[in-house]
């Protein structure tokens, strides 16, 4: 059967075509950064969620399973109302990070369930409860808990007792480029007959207001039941519908009035169709224009039963709009079924399939229209007052950003904007379904109106000065892995393009997180919040700087990703063999200098616990062991890399010097392990860890009273529940115990925990790591799997039980219930839930119960790619098939 999907993924290579209408809408505007212009940086509280409603948005928009195009010109959602609300339900609500006492939550039940990569078909599904939405009690419960205390959740307020909420599926099949069916069907699950105000609602991102463009684009009432939806960029769309809904427009302008206290003027402002909704105020504009319009439908649903309203959003004028909907939804899910159902071969359990494929959906559904020009945002929009201390404050130093593309964001309420290690993974699941996105997004992340001219990368939005891991040269490599290995080409040109760009970032983490020049590095807190005693981004308590296990390791990895990189070109051009010898060496030298080879007066390897640990430099030569168990001392597992004999013949000058350097610095040359194949040549495998190292590092994170949970390995060793480590100040004495849910810190907020909690991120490139070892020892190398148990196992059997575990998490279990959701019989159990996947920012290091954001599908994503048997199945090098003529050394 031709799949249809695959071969418009394959002509669709840019944001345009097939791409051009996607789920590129926000979720959460408000309470962003871009939209904060207060004196210092008060973004939670300066533009709140009451404020949402009547003000209008200065870069973006959000709402509810909502669409626009790559611009963000035009904007559709949905929005509804139960009767019972003090407002319309036109966007997600949730706690700022100030509010939740785990950090900012969204506070809604909704889920991703389909999409393709061209978004020629998607499926959303939010629950609305029956009774009034209860925002105030969310509010002040969240208010009087505790770090201690678990979240108060909607759930839990009572709203979905006896079933009392509609289900609302909005549903888009594209018939071309720029024609889209809508479908929003919803059921009443309640044992009552309800009503709903369902209003589907298109609008104008205002761009007017703020002298971008003095143009007014337009939304008027057409004939043959439509609204003529009118821009000088795009054209005239006719948004098609059937029925008789009321007709409200007004415009996407801010309502002084109830924000600044100003006089009131007249106008019909953003809020006008919700207080004519819910007051039934002259708030419309009754010559039926404006630049935001809504149909409203009032649906009396009886029980267990549904109803429908069918749209259709088209550049061309059509006749009868719904002739042909059914057929092209039908169309479109086959062709849906086709796409993922080649993607799955191999995968015969219908739960792993729906899984993986709303993995897949949830990835994709991510992506965002992000616009951010910091210069014009430091400065004030022309004509404005400049904002008071902006100059002086957050991100001044990025002046040169400028940001305005369709963007994975990490999840688009809790973090609406993206962070540079989080792009790195989402970009792996991607390009198994997408290759072209996916080198596109870690292209955009160097280009120079994004990476900072000094070679930083930016990393997140409240702060593009904080560094996270250096991850961007690992994903460009296997990025270009998986379209060669899957899509069977390799783009050379795309590598090519993004090693230059890498090279400068490289040299700005030597240049900046090596301060003595030793090859120790210093990176911060390197996206793990809270894994440290201290804030490792802040000025320490004790003076000093600590020497980071993980940081030295991080760049280990990277240096030998861009040796991977540099031999790649060097097919093509042989120049390049010069830079995979620079990596290879400066490799050499980071290995040297973990290991202690530079003679200073400590080591980031404890011999005695045989584990790595960050050090603490109080600069006065005493040097301090920070013994905590945690992802730190896992992380230099990740440096490794196998150079087959055929790959070194292949590079003659690369080959020489790899040779003279050895034989230049024996010392080094030791830490490289070789083995004699028989007939072939010379394997050489390049890590910062030999055989004992690895096993001893092994024994402790396949230990389940240390890392390995029965749902992946742990970000700090349960050892620490009993033996916290604590060290003491003058003043205070600073500790780290082992917490398996949320964060009892208030490091980086207190929203994210790595003090006990499974993450995806990390156990992938375990998993990864674990892949390439034994690839080099094969069979030969042989450990206790679980720790203690007795059963042995190679590091390929370890990797699939790790992945084994991690999967877990999201499936049934032998009582039905899904591990993900914790003891929430609900979730698991409801007819209406236990279908729909969460896939949380992490998971609870003993139960796998998802915490933190709830949709952060963006790196939880990897489930897919763990669950593809290509993947997992991939051939690699040669590894054990090879036999040794001499021992390994």
């Amino acid at each position: 059967m031709t799949n249809f999907e695959k071969e418009r993924v394959n002509i669709t290579r840019s944001n345009r075509g097939w791409k051009k209408w996607g789920p590129y809408l926000s979720e959460r505007q408000w309470g962003t950064v871009r939209e904060d212009y207060s004196p210092f940086g008060s973004a939670w509280e300066y533009f709140s969620f009451d404020q949402s409603r009547h003000r209008a948005y200065r870069w973006g928009e959000d709402g509810i399973s909502g669409i626009c195009d790559y611009k963000q010109l035009v904007c559709f959602s949905v929005a509804m109302w139960n009767e019972k609300d003090p407002f319309i339900k036109d966007k997600l609500f949730g706690l700022t990070g100030n509010q939740g006492n785990h950090g900012e939550d969204v506070k809604e039940v909704y889920y991703y369930l389909d999409s393709t990569p061209t978004h020629s078909y998607m499926k959303f599904l939010y629950k609305y409860p029956q009774a009034e939405f209860p925002y105030s009690n969310l509010i002040l419960e969240n208010k009087v808990r505790g770090k201690l205390d678990p979240e108060y959740e909607l759930m839990d307020t009572g709203v979905f007792d006896e079933d009392r909420y509609f289900d609302v599926f909005t549903e888009y099949a594209k018939a071309d480029m720029e024609d889209m069916c809508i479908r929003i069907t919803v059921y009443n699950r309640g044992p009552e007959t309800s009503t709903i105000h369902l209003i589907p609602t298109i609008w104008f991102r205002n761009f007017w207001s703020f002298l971008e463009d003095p143009y007014r684009p337009a939304i008027s009432a057409g004939k043959n039941k439509s609204l003529l939806v009118e821009h000088k960029d795009w054209g005239l769309y006719n948004l098609y519908y059937e029925g008789k809904p009321d007709l409200l427009f007004c415009d996407n302008e801010t309502n002084h009035e109830l924000v600044y206290g100003h006089p009131p003027t007249e106008g019909y402002w953003k809020d006008g169709i919700n207080f004519h909704v819910v007051n039934g105020k002259p708030t419309v504009n009754p010559e039926l224009t404006g630049t935001k319009a809504a149909l409203r439908y009032a649906l009396t649903i009886e029980p267990g039963q549904s109803k429908e309203i069918r749209l259709r959003l088209s550049d061309q004028p059509i006749q009868d709009a719904f002739e042909d909907f059914e057929f092209i939804f039908r169309s479109r899910i086959k062709e849906a079924d086709v796409f993922y159902d080649e993607l799955a071969e191999g995968i015969t359990d219908p739960d792993l399939k729906s899984i993986q494929r709303q993995a897949f959906a949830g990835t994709l559904i991510s992506k965002q229209f992000y616009y951010f020009d910091v210069s014009l945002w430091l400065k004030g929009d022309p004509g404005s007052t400049p904002p008071p201390e902006r100059l002086h404050g957050r991100n001044k130093d990025w002046t040169h950003l400028n940001n305005m593309e369709i963007i994975s964001m990490p999840d688009k309420w809790e973090y609406p904007w993206y962070a540079a290690w989080d792009l790195a993974f989402h970009c792996i699941t991607i390009a198994m379904v997408d290759p072209d996105f996916a080198k596109r997004q870690l292209i955009l992340l160097l280009r120079e109106w994004y990476m900072h001219p000094n070679g930083q990368i930016p990393a997140y939005e409240w702060s593009f000065n904080d560094v996270n891991p250096p991850v961007h040269a690992w994903a460009c490599w296997r990025v270009y892995e998986i379209e060669r290995d899957f899509f069977g080409k390799g783009d050379i040109n795309y590598l090519e393009r993004v090693f230059h760009k890498l090279m400068l970032n490289f040299t700005w983490w030597v240049n900046r997180k090596d301060s003595e020049g030793h090859n120790i590095f210093e990176g911060g807190f390197l996206g793990l919040d809270n894994i440290g005693v201290f804030d490792r981004s802040s000025p320490l308590p004790t003076g000093g700087k600590i020497e980071q296990a993980d940081a030295t390791s991080w760049m280990a990895m990277y240096s030998l990703n861009m040796l991977r990189i540099s031999l790649e070109l060097s097919k093509n051009n042989s120049s390049y063999e010069d830079t995979a010898s620079k990596f290879l060496e400066h490799f050499l030298y980071i290995t040297g200098a973990i290991v202690n080879l530079n003679g200073s007066k400590y080591s980031l390897w404890d011999e005695g616990d045989e584990f790595f640990y960050d050090v603490l430099n109080l600069h006065n030569g005493q040097f301090i062991p920070m013994k905590i168990r945690s992802m730190v001392g896992l992380i230099p597992i990740f440096a490794v890399e196998t150079l087959e004999p055929e790959i070194i013949e292949k590079f003659p000058h690369f080959s020489r010097r790899l040779e003279w350097f050895l034989n230049y610095r024996p010392e080094l040359a030791k830490l490289v392990s070789r083995r004699e194949i028989e007939h072939e040549g010379i394997r050489r495998r390049f890590s910062l860890i030999r055989q004992n190292k690895l096993k001893a590092i092994l024994k402790r994170m396949l230990d389940p009273n240390e890392f390995l949970s029965d749902y992946g390995i742990r970000a700090l060793s349960k050892f620490h529940k009993d033996n916290p480590y604590e060290f003491p100040t003058k003043d205070h004495v600073y500790s780290v115990t082992y917490n398996p849910g949320e964060s009892e810190s208030g490091m980086f907020g207190g929203n994210s925990n790595w003090r006990g909690p499974i993450w995806f991120p990390v156990n992938y490139l375990i998993i990864e790591s674990l892949m390439k070892f034994y690839n080099y020892y094969g069979d030969e190398v042989q450990v206790e799997c679980p720790t203690g148990s007795g059963v042995m196992m190679n590091l390929k059997e370890v990797a699939e039980e790790i992945s084994r575990r991690l999967v877990k998490i999201f499936q049934r279990d032998e009582d039905g219930d899904r591990p993900v959701y914790g003891a929430d019989e609900k979730f698991s159990k409801d007819p209406h839930f236990k279908d729909y996947i969460l896939f949380y920012e992490y998971f609870h290091g003993d139960n796998g119960r998802g915490i933190g954001a709830s949709h952060q599908t963006g790196w939880t994503g990897l489930v897919a790619a763990l669950l593809n048997t290509r993947f997992k199945e991939k051939k690699t090098a040669k590894g054990s098939s090879k036999t040794a003529s001499a021992k390994n050394t």
